[in-house]
């Protein structure tokens, strides 16, 4: 196994601390793990989990409540990406686990990863729909477009414009 890929994760993974305004990258031992536990054999499916369904009318509250609220607003996207980082962190040892595993595991792999960057891409858009702060909506809408453009891609993420793009986030929420 050649370490690039862990190489480029690292420096990702170094953006995305920056991104996240916090301490995303975490040494935790928890994260998606092959279905059964530890991984057996080089063709063990991977356990992908989907995620839980939202009652819509919940939603639609928690929407209302954040509507036009700069600092909810902005603990929301600090949250997100800090979930984001962490998510992402899983997601890069689950390709780099599952590139010894076979296609299908790959493929699965591939899926999750796309799924992962599509939802926070969204969440980002959703906020942006909900400030009414110019200066937040758009640097949530050029987070979101950076984030999309990465079409499940995580290692095409661009450090220097991510974290160009968190600052004027930070800056837009009043943490300079």
């Amino acid at each position: 196994m050649t370490l690039l890929p862990l190489r480029r994760g690292l420096a990702v993974c170094v953006a995305l601390g920056a991104f996240a305004a916090t301490a995303a990258c975490s040494s935790a031992e928890s994260g998606p793990t092959p279905a059964g536990g530890a991984a057996t054999g080089a063709s063990a499916p991977v356990a992908v989990v989907p995620p839980s369904p939202v009652d819509p009318s919940v939603a639609a509250k928690a929407d209302a409540a954040l509507t036009g609220n700069t600092k909810a607003i902005c603990a929301q996207a600090e949250r997100a990406s800090t979930s984001f980082g962490e998510i992402f962190i899983a997601d890069l040892k689950l390709q780099i686990d599952a590139a010894g595993k076979g296609e299908q595991a790959k493929r699965e792999a591939a899926e999750k990863v796309a799924r992962d960057v599509q939802n926070y891409s969204y969440a980002l858009a959703d906020m942006a729909k909900l400030t009414t702060d110019p200066t937040l909506k758009k640097a949530l809408t050029e987070m979101s477009t950076q984030v999309k453009a990465l079409k499940g891609d995580i290692t095409k993420l661009n450090a220097d414009k991510m974290s160009a793009l968190s600052a004027r986030l930070d800056k837009a929420c009043g943490r300079d």
